[in-house]
């Protein structure tokens, strides 16, 4: 398929999608269209109040929708678990997660157990989701992971040696690190998963450049009136709308060609916006050995493991 448009989603009748923060941008443009084909798709936000908003204007837009809202931080990871738990009380199966949360350039902080919070919320919360919802992904026919990542992964490097930021922090490395993190979970999960569980699939997607609120967070976590300003003005200038953003993931998420392990994103320049086609990370987000010991510290980290 040369060509992804929301015309090319199937339907998803009787399907089942958690969608992490779906109450805003991307992530709720996502749960619009898979619930417009009949999906069945859980918002799972740090915000309730936030998340039921954006179910009710989610049913306004499609009637019928079938949307639940579930309270997820994934900075804390009591919440993680405890999310798990509720969802699998009312589920026997999944079909989609869809990992699409995320934190962007934020000055350094701490995540409720300890972590960087770039770090903490986009890649090791939903390491743990991912690990503690598996056994629901692996009980549908055909199951996914989408893990969103960013072009912003081509500045990241996982240092190892000071993987929280502790000794020397930058915002955007941070930020490319975790983004980096995503693809290289992909890549590692879906190695597992070939072998273990194949009819789930691990894949990722990274939405181009997108007007969302994601670039309105950093600058306020900084206090920074003069970078809101400029991210403000680099939107309305420069980037595609969110909904056009969300379609990598939903290619990502529901075409029926997709393999293990592909990624998703704009097919125009520098990736940064036009329709959605498969795509390659850097080279560093191609290395096995890295994917493999940041699984490991991952699991260490977490105290997650998985049947993989």
């Amino acid at each position: 398929m040369s060509t992804f448009s929301e015309h090319d989603i199937p339907d998803l009748s009787g399907a089942s999608y958690v969608i992490t923060g779906a109450n805003c941008g991307i992530g709720y443009e996502a749960a619009l269209l898979l619930a417009k084909k009949g999906a069945g798709v859980t918002l799972a936000c740090r915000s309730v109040d936030k998340a039921e908003a954006a179910a009710g204007a989610l049913r306004a837009a499609s009637p019928g929708a079938k949307v639940a809202v579930a309270k997820l931080d994934l900075s804390d990871l009591s919440s993680v678990k405890a999310f798990s738990e509720e969802f699998h009380r009312s589920h026997d199966h999944l079909d989609g997660l869809i990992n699409n949360a995320g934190v962007m350039a934020l000055p350094r902080s701490l995540t409720k157990d300890g972590f960087e919070m770039q770090l903490g919320t986009n890649h090791l919360g939903h390491f743990a989701l991912t690990g503690l919802l598996l056994d629901l992904l692996s009980a549908a026919k055909q199951a996914r992971v989408v893990t969103v990542s960013s072009q912003a992964h081509r500045m990241g490097r996982i240092d190892f040696d000071d993987l929280m930021g502790e000794r020397r922090y930058d915002t955007w490395a941070a930020y490319g690190q975790s983004k980096l993190a995503n693809l290289l979970f992909t890549l590692e999960l879906s190695r597992r998963l070939t072998e273990k569980h194949p009819h789930v699939l691990a894949v990722s997607a990274h939405p181009g450049y997108a007007a969302t609120d994601l670039q309105r967070r950093g600058p306020e976590a900084a206090n920074s009136k003069l970078m809101g300003k400029i991210m403000a003005a680099s939107n309305l200038l420069f980037a595609q709308t969110a909904v056009k953003g969300a379609l990598p993931t939903l290619r990502a998420a529901t075409d029926p060609d997709a393999r293990n392990g592909d990624y998703f994103g704009p097919r125009g320049p520098f990736e940064s916006f036009g329709p959605p086609v498969k795509v390659k990370g850097n080279r560093a987000a191609q290395d096995g050995e890295v994917a493999r010991r940041l699984w490991d510290v991952s699991g260490e980290l977490t105290g997650i493991r998985y049947d993989v």
